[in-house]
């Protein structure tokens, strides 16, 4: 066992969500040095920060006025995700409730250019739908002017170059969307749409080209399993190709509408590439490319450009690298690192790095993975921990965890798969465990422990399944499905009845929850069959579950009827919750809390 206990992993810090100040010379970001994210600023690399928020809550975003020395910043209570949106004047650290609707969520959509206005969208009217909204930046809540009411799940992608229009996007599910552009000095609301298309198809990352009659954005629109660059004309509808990923997803692109620079990224197996260029301003589909950036860690992202696109600052983290803010000059690659955030004195050194794996899972599908071994594991003797990411249409990548850290200095070797389903590996690969294909993920997971039991450093009666929101699914059917597999299980704020779940999670959600795993009205049969808490007879294993009180996600039913129900079957389980957290442990005491006991519960069962 390793000289430093949870406490001081988890005091390990995070840079991230840099934004630009309109001058240039100032960059703010989040970082959790008090236990939650809040926003500080920097004016040199490496300067002394300075802290600009004081709150026990966490921050989500903060974003610079173009014009103006002042930021407006998001920030919920509790966990809820019900956002207010907030303004900090950079001059006097004055800070302003903007939204002041506690009720209600409110999601960012930019400033405007000339930064007297700002844009969101909002479930303010109905709590199922969300509007959009353009407040002045000396107005109040009550003064925004709803300028669409919407019928789904709308979020902004920005506002034109000349400010009047504002692209908005409507997402049916996490692979179908659809983009629109909205008119907002028509005397009606005058909502055009740019994308319609049969059949699920992504239209993501949109951003409006400097002269404002075309859109740059990701989709797979026509045959393409896999997200590809493209631009669309506004006038003829037409989409052409930009930049192929070869097979990988371009995630997304950050362009600056003045210069037509931009960075886009590649998902190469879960390690980001990165591609810094400049469109010609008469040919909207060419353009020129500048050198790499020489950049730490394998996982990049979060591109705000200075107010001349001179530079563009990003976080970027890996394996055995803290997340940290760096600054690129675009022309030459050259990268600077800005913030200084700490290990705790743990030095660097000691953090282990991952291999990236490949398992054949029942019908010869290659499931990749993460293995993390400990240095000084024994061959045949190494416990490991099966740590399931949630979305389902997520993916997990080399990207600096300090749990993860902490459990291999404990001696715990960590397995990370990206079962099918996972996100980064193309539409066709997310669309295997849809509805009825539900349990084929979890005979990945099985498969995957196999693989495992075959490995010659890891212990075969010592596996543990962890995992959180849809991992905690992922855990709490792998322990029903395939008891015999496993030491112990930890589900941390997850799904144990599909149905409940549905019935209860945040009205916002359902339908778009509905797209993946089934709907009530047609699939509640099947729902009920492959809830783990109508298996639960099953499980074995002593099992450990973790939750958030005011969870809007997966509300907190799910972990007390499980509780309930494994405890009436006589098999050892554990319970906590925080009345103070919602879907996952923002706050570093809790998170202190939650892990050290998670490493006590697994000490004495693994």
């Amino acid at each position: 066992m390793g000289p430093y206990d949870i406490e001081r992993y988890l005091n390990i810090r995070s840079a991230y969500g840099a934004s630009f100040g309109p001058d240039g010379e100032r960059l703010s970001f989040l970082m959790d040095t008090t236990g939650t994210s809040q926003v500080w600023t920097l004016a040199e690399p490496r300067g002394w920060p300075e802290q600009r928020t004081f709150y026990d809550e966490r921050v989500t975003f903060a974003s610079w006025s173009p014009e103006r020395p002042e930021l407006i910043f998001g920030m919920d209570e509790g966990g809820n995700e019900r956002a207010q949106l907030f303004r900090l004047d950079a001059e006097t650290g004055e800070i302003e409730n903007l939204t002041a609707m506690p009720e209600a969520k409110h999601r960012w959509g930019g400033w405007s250019h000339d930064g007297d206005r700002f844009a969101f969208t909002s479930n303010r009217r109905d709590e199922s739908v969300f509007d959009v909204y353009v407040q002045g930046r000396d107005e109040t809540g009550e003064d925004a002017t709803l300028v669409y009411e919407g019928d789904g799940w709308l979020s902004l992608a920005g506002w034109s170059p000349d400010d009047s229009r504002v692209l908005v996007s409507q997402a049916y599910s996490n692979f179908d969307q659809d983009l629109y552009v909205l008119d907002l000095e028509a005397d009606e609301p005058d909502l055009k749409h740019l994308t319609p298309h049969e059949g699920d198809v992504r239209y993501q990352s949109a951003s409006w080209a400097p002269d404002g009659e075309g859109i740059y954005l990701v989709t797979d629109d026509g045959d393409a399993d896999t997200l590809y660059l493209a631009y669309l004309d506004l006038a003829s509808g037409d989409l052409e190709t930009v930049i192929d990923g070869d097979g990988w997803n371009v995630d997304g692109i950050a362009l600056d509408d003045e210069t037509g620079r931009f960075v886009c990224s590649r998902n190469v197996e879960g390690y980001t590439e990165l591609t810094a260029g400049e469109f010609d301003a008469d040919e909207p589909t060419a353009y020129k490319t500048f050198p790499e950036p020489d950049l730490p860690g394998g996982v990049a992202g979060g591109v705000s450009f200075d107010p001349d696109a001179e530079r563009f600052a990003l976080s970027t983290s890996g394996d055995t690298v803290n997340t940290n803010v760096f600054v690129v000059d675009i022309e030459t690659g050259a990268a600077d690192r800005w913030t200084s955030a700490p290990t705790a004195g743990i030095p660097r050194e000691t953090f282990d790095e991952s291999d990236l794996v490949h398992v054949e899972s029942f019908d010869s599908l290659e499931v990749p993975g993460f293995l993390t071994l400990p240095d000084d594991h024994e061959e045949g003797q190494t416990p490991v921990i099966v740590d399931i990411h949630g979305g389902p249409e997520s993916q997990r990548r080399p990207s600096f965890s300090s749990v993860k850290q902490y459990f291999l200095d404990r001696g715990y070797a960590y397995f990370e798969p990206n079962v099918r389903g996972s996100s980064g590996y193309g539409a066709d690969y997310a669309a295997l465990d849809d509805v009825e294909k539900r349990m084929d993920s979890v005979a990945d997971i099985e498969a995957c422990v196999e693989w495992l039991q075959d490995h010659p450093a890891i212990d075969p009666d010592r596996i543990a399944a962890k995992g959180g929101s849809y991992g905690g699914f992922m855990v709490l059917a792998a322990l029903t499905e395939y008891p015999d597999l496993w030491a112990a299980g930890i589900d941390v704020v997850g799904i144990a009845n599909f149905v409940t779940f549905l019935e209860n999670t945040g009205d916002w959600r359902r339908e778009l929850r509905e797209a993946e795993y089934g709907s009530l009205a047609e699939d509640r049969d099947f729902l009920e069959e492959i809830s783990p808490i109508n298996n639960v007879e099953q499980i074995e294993a002593p099992l450990f579950i973790l939750h958030g009180e005011n969870d809007p996600r997966v509300p907190v039913g799910e972990a007390e009827q499980i509780v309930e129900e494994v405890r009436e079957h006589g098999v050892p389980v554990r319970k906590l919750i925080f009345d103070d957290e919602g879907h996952g442990f923002s706050k570093l005491a809790n998170r202190i809390e939650a892990y050290s006991e998670i490493a006590d519960f697994l000490d004495e069962h693994v």
